[in-house]
């Protein structure tokens, strides 16, 4: 349930493109075409799924404080976080490179038509962006950040074939000349966030219904709590009158 919850969430909620704005110099430059954004896409999954838990293992392993502690009780007290950035950047190089000599090799054209924007995977924003996020927010196993890099991948190809699509279709439409090009662009993407915006409460409506719960049924055990102090009252003063009389 926590795999799928957060794959989930990192396609439709924290997607790098309509939640963060990330990689928007490749979803805006490629976007002309669908089948050129297929290819960037599948290409930003396969970096994504591979660099995102490969650099959890650094983390966990190298760039925390007490990381270098499996090598011995000497150098738990190391700390080389200050390095994350290089390390990072290194693992998604490597993986860049293995990506574009696979393309080059098994479909030049897509290759030529993908031109620059290819090795710039290695530094777009949303790749370096998903190991960031990851190192954020804590994901603790290694199978919980292979899902957060195939989701947050997802979800940036969904956004850039989404885009796609509509620029292919709206150059037969009627728009002013002031909005052409990026102009209109800019638009749609700003109201594809905002229907992406709406998953968040759809995903997060049963959390606050859980949370609603307990406070109700701690409400009902503090009435019947009252309920019965107003009882014993009630007999203590009929007791009272009883010896009176």
């Amino acid at each position: 349930m926590e795999h799928l919850e957060l794959f989930f969430k990192s396609i439709f909620i924290d997607n790098m493109v309509f939640a963060t704005f990330l990689g928007m110099c490749s979803y805006l430059a490629v976007s002309k075409k669908v089948t050129t954004a297929v290819g960037l896409g599948a290409a930003v999954i396969f970096v994504l799924a591979v660099t995102v838990p490969l650099n959890w293992l650094l983390d966990q392993y190298i760039l925390q404080p007490g990381a270098l502690s499996w090598l011995g009780a000497e150098y738990a007290e190391y700390d080389l976080s200050f390095l994350s950035f290089i390390l990072f950047i290194a693992t998604i190089a490597t993986m860049v490179q293995l990506v574009e000599i696979i393309v080059e090799k098994f479909s030049p054209s897509l290759y030529n038509s993908l031109g620059i924007f290819l090795p710039l995977i290695a530094v777009n924003c949303a790749i370096l962006g998903g190991s960031l996020f990851m190192q954020s927010r804590e994901i603790a196993t290694l199978g919980l950040a292979t899902t957060y890099g195939i989701g947050s991948g997802i979800g940036w190809f969904l956004a850039i074939l989404a885009i796609a699509a509509i620029r292919e279709k709206i150059r037969y439409s009627n728009i002013p000349a002031p909005l052409r090009g990026l102009g209109i662009t800019f638009i749609v993407t700003g109201l594809m966030a905002i229907g992406f915006m709406s998953f968040g409460g759809m995903l997060t409506g049963g959390d606050e219904e859980a949370k609603e719960a307990p406070k109700t049924e701690a409400v009902k055990e503090i009435k019947e709590e009252v309920k019965a102090k107003d009882v014993k009252k009630k007999e203590l003063a009929n007791n009272t009158k009883e010896t009176i009389k």
